[in-house]
């Protein structure tokens, strides 16, 4: 049984056979020879050294160790970093350096965390390849021809080219989930309200959610224990019992229902077909019980969710005028001519049109017709998933329809959204869900699956993930040569 990367980092730190700084230094040295992913949009030096110098004096003191102390990390560009740039990839905030720090970012220095950078995204987290980007696109370490999905491009990017041992990102639509798939690692998007959003920049606030991107499962429920908690300061943040993840690890899984929704499987090439079915014998295997189902609700999901993020984006990003902050024209008349001219130079060509979109489902003439429209299909949705709950425990699902295409291959907005089919019904209803690798296509690119449960049951899905994982071993894109890969550097 292979052992997570932040553990074992965790006890070769505690044993002496290096030094934080050593560690830090071998991730930095990386990190320079892989410029060409594209993975970072700023690297965060000085204060990695830092934070390496100050755990290793506390290995020195013999105090107290934690299991992500000293452990070098990266943090999407639209999570607030006091003192640090945090961009959201756009030309709007190309200078913007918040004064405070988002609720998650505290609580992994708390951790005593080493902060290796901000990872590259699409715009302001609109996207699914990592192409929208105004620092460029991110390409996939697996095969760097292909996207590596989006929006969380660069923070899967450094977590599966060995940049990061794991990295937060946002998930508004399967942000977090898609470039997981992508990428052959581990993405979670946690129910709603269970990280606190406070300092994420906001895409759509009813359906962003934080979560962590790492190499393995056990590293993503350590993570996820450690961001999980009710934020007072955040109003969507949610107060419920809560297991530990971690706890969950290594239970048997018999007798535990999966559902396998019809509805899914429409679209997906033949191969994601074949590793779902797959997928679900070895579940049988292990004792899970599986449960055919039909949502047909789901069907409309798609739509529902881009008229509703739209529509939230519009409203979030109508804050950016040139006038408070963000990118100013350098030449205009009159204010209204300042605001356009910012607006229209500080916006790339997918938030510009995802503005329009939502502007026009927000208008007077077409708010019926449309958002309160989707806003009625969402409590369908919502509807249709907690009868599925009451006839099985979790759903098995493709994380995509197909495996990562390549750089500039689809040129048509409407193509790169039906990549999200499968994801955005869990951001709909505020559901969790995880992705995790579950083969390869005949090309040697990841297939992902995904596992959806009802809200605040994280442990149970990372329990059965991690039961696929370890009989599988299909988590580990870079096998067991990721120490060995990062310490031979020149």
């Amino acid at each position: 049984m292979r052992q997570g990367r932040i553990k074992t980092i965790h006890q070769r730190l505690v044993q002496g056979d290096f030094s934080c700084e050593e560690l830090t230094d071998a991730f930095l040295r990386r990190m320079r020879k892989e410029q060409q992913l594209n993975a970072y949009i700023t690297q965060t030096e000085e204060l990695a050294r830092f934070q390496a110098r100050f755990v290793d004096q506390k290995r020195k003191e013999n105090r107290p160790f934690g299991p992500l102390e000293g452990v070098p990390m990266t943090l999407k560009d639209n999570i607030s970093t006091k003192g640090i740039l945090t961009t959201c990839a756009s030309k709007m905030l190309e200078h913007y350096v918040p004064v405070y720090d988002a609720a998650v970012w505290q609580r992994l220095q708390e951790e005593h965390a080493v902060l290796l950078g901000k990872t590259n995204l699409d715009e302001f987290a609109m996207g699914s390849s990592g192409e929208t980007s105004y620092y460029g696109a991110t390409q996939n370490p697996v095969r760097p021809s292909q996207v590596p999905g989006g929006s969380s491009s660069g923070t899967a990017a450094a977590v599966a080219g060995n940049l990061a041992v794991y990295g937060l990102g946002s998930d508004t639509g399967g942000s977090i989930r898609q470039p997981a798939s992508f990428c052959g690692i581990i993405g979670v998007k946690p129910t709603y309200g269970a990280v606190s959003r406070r300092g994420l920049i906001a895409h759509a606030s009813g359906l962003d959610q934080i979560g962590p991107l790492c190499a393995t499962v056990e590293d993503a429920a350590i993570v996820l224990d450690a961001i999980s908690f009710c934020d007072p300061q955040d109003s969507t943040s949610v107060r419920a019992p809560r297991k530990t993840c971690v706890e969950q690890l290594g239970k048997e899984i018999s007798g535990i229902r999966f559902g396998v929704v019809e509805q899914y499987d429409r679209g997906t090439i033949q191969e994601v077909d074949q590793a779902m079915e797959e997928a679900a014998e070895i579940l049988e295997s292990l004792g899970a019980k599986r449960v055919n189902l039909k949502l047909p609700a789901l069907q409309c999901a798609l739509p529902v969710y881009y008229i509703l993020s739209c529509a939230q984006a519009a409203s979030n990003l109508g804050r950016y005028d040139g006038v408070r902050f963000g990118h100013r024209a350098s030449h205009y008349d009159s204010i209204q001519n300042l605001i356009g001219r910012s607006r229209g130079e500080g916006f790339g060509k997918e938030v510009k049109h995802r503005i329009l979109l939502g502007t026009y489902v927000l208008s007077q003439e077409y708010y019926d017709a449309y958002y309160r429209r989707a806003q009625q299909l969402q409590r369908e949705i919502q509807g249709c998933f907690a009868g599925a709950f009451a006839q099985c425990d979790l759903l098995l699902s493709p994380t995509t329809s197909g495996t990562a295409y390549g750089i500039g291959e689809k040129e048509k907005c409407v193509d790169h959204y039906q990549t999200d089919i499968c994801t955005v019904p869990a951001n709909l209803a505020g559901l969790p869900a995880v992705s995790i690798p579950c083969g390869r296509d005949h090309t040697g690119l990841p297939i992902g699956m995904q596992l959806t449960g009802p809200k605040f049951s994280e442990p149970l899905l990372l329990r059965v993930a991690h039961r696929f994982e370890q009989y599988t071993e299909a988590c580990y894109q870079t096998g067991n040569d990721w120490e060995e890969s990062l310490w031979n550097m020149n």
